[in-house]
This record gives C-alpha cells, sequence and structure tokens, in this order.
C-alpha cells in the first residue's frame, strides 16, 4: 500500500487536497493532506516566527507518523511552493520516501529560497529588498479572487472551485518564501516524477528540449529514475482535473511515466537539426557576442539581426548563434545581399528579460557601426520566447528600424512568467509601432497557450491599423524550420525573407 503524503502551495493548505485524496483513498491507498503551520487554520503557529524549515518538520512528522513496519511506501508530492518542505523533508529522510512527486513547480536548489520561484517578479523584488533590510517577519496577503492568474493560470478552474480557492487562502509566514531551502545532497537518491500542466506553459517536450540544450545542470532530468507526466490543465490541477490528477499519482508511484532522452543520444536534436533551405557557406565573422554573415557585394549594406529564444540555459553548447536554423538565417539573408547577424543574450531565466533586452540593444549598436552596415536600413527578427524583447521596439521604432520579424514568436507574457505588468508586452506595445513593417510567421500548429498570444497580437495590430504581414505555415509546429517537412517550410521562409529584404531595399 502507497501513503501519499500530500503538501500544498502558497497561500493554500491542506483542505485544497480534498477531492484527490478521496480518490487516492477510494483507490486503495491512504492520503494525508500536511497542515501547514501558520497556514492551516488548525495548525496556527506557536510563536511569531514561522519558516520554511517549520514546514520541513511539520513534512517530517507526517513521514513519522506512517509506521516504518508496515511496508507502506511513501510518496512525498509537493504542488507549488509545496515542493520545498517536501525537498527539506525527504532530504532528512531519504530511507523512508519510496518516491518524490514535483506537482507543477520548478525544482528547488540547495541555498535558494522559495521566494525565487515566486511568478511575480515585481513582487519577488519587493520581497528581496525587504529580506535585505532584515524583514523576514510577517506574512503576504492572499491573492484576490481575480488575482490568481498572476500566480499560475487558473485555466479549467471552475468559478465554483475559484470560489472556493479564494476562501479557503491565507497568508503566507514571509520566512517561508525566505529562508533559503538547506539540502545535504541525500535527496538525490530518491526517484523523482514531474507532473507537467501544459496550460500553465510548461510540456514534457519543452523538458527534453531543456535537456537538449546540453547543459550539465539538466542532465539529472534525463536519469533512470525521473519520469515525467502531463495534464493539459492549470495550475491547480487538483482543483480543476483531481480524477486525473489523482490517476497520475498512482501511476507515478508505480514508477510509470514517459523518460527524458539524455542529451545527445539519438538523432540530433530540433535546434541542432540542418536547416531546410540551401544556402551559401559563408564563413561568419565573430565579433563580441556577435555573429556576421558579409555577402560578396559592394556596401554598406543593410543587416538583419536574428534574436533567438529562450530562456536558453546558461551552460548550453554550442550557444544560440551557432545554431543551425539561426545560421541559416543569417546565411540565408546573405544570400540576398544582406549582412545576416546571430547573436546570444544572456536570457537565461524568465527573470532576465531586462538583461536580454540590453544585449540585443549592444548587439544592434555594435551592428550599426560595421562600416560594411548601412545604419539605416536594419531588421530585427525574433523568434519563439524571444518575441517578448520585439515590446521595446514596437513601442517606441527608430527611424532606422525598417521591419521587424518574427518566427513561430511568444507575443504576450506566458501565465506563469510573473510579466503581465512588465514592459515585454508586444500586444500592447503595437499600438505604438506607427508604420513599422512587422512580418509575422506563423505555426498553424502552435501550442494553444502560445498561439492565443499570437491572436492576440493580431487582433490589436488589426484594431490599430498596423502594418502586420502574416506568413502562416499551415502545417507548422513551434520550431518548424527543423521539426516540419522542408517542402512546406521552405515556401514560408522564403516568403518572409523576401518581404523583409524588400523593406530594407525600398
Amino acid at each position: 500500500m502507497t501513503v501519499f503524503i500530500l503538501v500544498a502551495g502558497v497561500f493554500t493548505g491542506a483542505p485544497v487536497w480534498q477531492e484527490t485524496a478521496a480518490l487516492l483513498a477510494a483507490a486503495g491507498s491512504e492520503a494525508y493532506a500536511v497542515p501547514l503551520t501558520g497556514v492551516d487554520a488548525n495548525r496556527p503557529a506557536a510563536s511569531a516566527r514561522v519558516d520554511l524549515e517549520t514546514h520541513i518538520a511539520d513534512v517530517v512528522a507526517a513521514i513519522d507518523a506512517v509506521d516504518a513496519a508496515s511496508g507502506r511506501e511513501v510518496v512525498l508530492v509537493g504542488h507549488d511552493y509545496g515542493i520545498h518542505p517536501v525537498l527539506g523533508a525527504a532530504d532528512r529522510r531519504p530511507e523512508r520516501v519510496a518516491r518524490v512527486v514535483y506537482l507543477d513547480c520548478g525544482m528547488p536548489q540547495n541555498g535558494v529560497p522559495a521566494l525565487a520561484a515566486v511568478p511575480d517578479q515585481a513582487l519577488r523584488a519587493q520581497l528581496a529588498e525587504r529580506a535585505r533590510q532584515g524583514g523576514d517577519q510577517g506574512e503576504l496577503a492572499p491573492p484576490a479572487r481575480d488575482e490568481w492568474q498572476r500566480w499560475g493560470s487558473t485555466a479549467g478552474v471552475s468559478d465554483a472551485a475559484l470560489d472556493r480557492l479564494t476562501a479557503l487562502a491565507a497568508p503566507q509566514p514571509l520566512g517561508t518564501l525566505l529562508q533559503p531551502l538547506r539540502l545535504t545532497g541525500a535527496v538525490a537518491a530518491v526517484p523523482v516524477t514531474g507532473v507537467l500542466c501544459t496550460r500553465n506553459g510548461v510540456s514534457i517536450d519543452l523538458m527534453q528540449r531543456l535537456v537538449d540544450f546540453g547543459d550539465p545542470a539538466l542532465a539529472a532530468l534525463a536519469g533512470p529514475q525521473v519520469t515525467f507526466f502531463e495534464l493539459p490543465t492549470g495550475h491547480w490541477p487538483m482543483l480543476s482535473c483531481p480524477t486525473e490528477l489523482a490517476d497520475v499519482l498512482l501511476r507515478a508511484a508505480a514508477g510509470e511515466g514517459r523518460r527524458l532522452r539524455p542529451a545527445g543520444a539519438g538523432a540530433p536534436p530540433a535546434h541542432l537539426r540542418p536547416f531546410p533551405l540551401d544556402v551559401p557557406e559563408l564563413p561568419r565573422e565573430r565579433r563580441e557576442h556577435v555573429d556576421l554573415y558579409v555577402p560578396d557585394a559592394p556596401g554598406p549594406r543593410p543587416a538583419v539581426v536574428f534574436v533567438h529564444g529562450g530562456p536558453v540555459p546558461a551552460g548550453a553548447r554550442p550557444t544560440p548563434r551557432e545554431w543551425p536554423t539561426l545560421v541559416g538565417y543569417a546565411r540565408l539573408a546573405a544570400a540576398e545581399g544582406m549582412v545576416g547577424v546571430t547573436l546570444d543574450h544572456r536570457l537565461h531565466d524568465i527573470a532576465d528579460y531586462g538583461r536580454a533586452a540590453a544585449d540585443v540593444t549592444a548587439a544592434v549598436e555594435l551592428v550599426r557601426a560595421d562600416p560594411r552596415v548601412d545604419a539605416d536600413r536594419v531588421a530585427l527578427w525574433f523568434f519563439s520566447g524571444g518575441g517578448l524583447l520585439a515590446a521595446d521596439w514596437l513601442a517606441k521604432p527608430p527611424a532606422w528600424l525598417r521591419c521587424l520579424a518574427a518566427s513561430y514568436p511568444i507575443l504576450a507574457p506566458l501565465p506563469n512568467w510573473g510579466l503581465t505588468g512588465s514592459r515585454f508586452h508586444p500586444v500592447r506595445a503595437v499600438a505604438h509601432a506607427g508604420d513599422l513593417p512587422v512580418v509575422l510567421l506563423r505555426a498553424g500548429l502552435e501550442t494553444p497557450e502560445i498561439a492565443a498570444t499570437v491572436e492576440a497580437f493580431t487582433t490589436a495590430a488589426e484594431d490599430c491599423g498596423a502594418r502586420l504581414e502574416l506568413v502562416d505555415v499551415p502545417h507548422g509546429h513551434h520550431g518548424f524550420e527543423t521539426l516540419d517537412a522542408p517542402e512546406e517550410t521552405r515556401p514560408a521562409l522564403r516568403r518572409a525573407m523576401r518581404s523583409v529584404v524588400a523593406h530594407l531595399t525600398g
């Protein structure tokens, strides 16, 4: 028999697990939702100080309450913030824990507080400053009913369930978010399952892509003791689909689930597959974080700067400016008589958009200063998660920016990114684009969450009369250049490039 010990996320306590726990029990398992001190009404704090160690002790006590001689396996399930006390407890009782389930949460590291996983970046910065000033006491008020989206996608949560979530919500003791997680490393031996809620922006395919980037820090995700499941719902599956969640937890306890392929195993990952068009083998010229592909033509020439997506792990090798797709685009531009440019920017985490934007600006300035480049004729071309970086250029396009292009871009922050109020919001920025031409390559089989941002952008562009040209790839997926049939992607790539060149040379 399996004993599931369920630990809730920020602002939520044991009652949020009611339906899931009942379903697990009906299937023949035991399920215990841990009341967290200072959060659950039936476990008030004995003192003013409640921190992460307090909640770790709550989970350790739940583990110890299971008779070790009974032969029952303990599976710890941590949702959202709850994974922090789960890992802390598993690290102290690794011999008692058969599996840890990460339920739509991050991957906490030793020495890092739960604050690092707070999606609202403005709030994160505010609390970090408070911590620097020694203010780790007090509480963080729970969201109002219409504010839960700032903490994760509410997709699938009914109005009644959202009312219940709001009614049950409790203030979160600040110490639980500000105290660093301390691990000895013993928890690394415990098998792991990740349950990813795809409507919150994370999928198994995305995790595979992260592993494929080759960052050693992520290699463990493809280990033999790690499995994954997906649920097509938002951030609170215990409210939106408790039956499906209970089924997944039972399968996880049995060791089922999809395993990731180690980096370098099998066929090349998507980002390292060949570009679908034949392009000239022009050599690159490397300058700082920029590579230039210069055509053999009298200059100065217009330039197309290609801005990769992300986040891309800092340890990814090769770096994006060397990926075949980006190099292929740059050489294709050079074949049209343009200077093709690839670059590396430091979008390694959702919190890095500010410095990534600065990197792009620096790269553009470097390119425009090159005597072989016509500084008054430059285009910017964004990809995937780099699409948010287009917002600055849409909001206030300089005179020398003759065209802005984007391939399968994200054009508004995804629900769990915590950037809703930031400047990185192209859907809002397009109203200020004026006469700037925008060429958008749209994937017909885009993921629903990203497709929604593209639809919002096209609607906003139509409403404000922006100069938007859509180039559709009807059967294309995100990253269609290397994922889909060349005979469909090639015409779209050629058409989009011709449009950009026409805006640069017209």
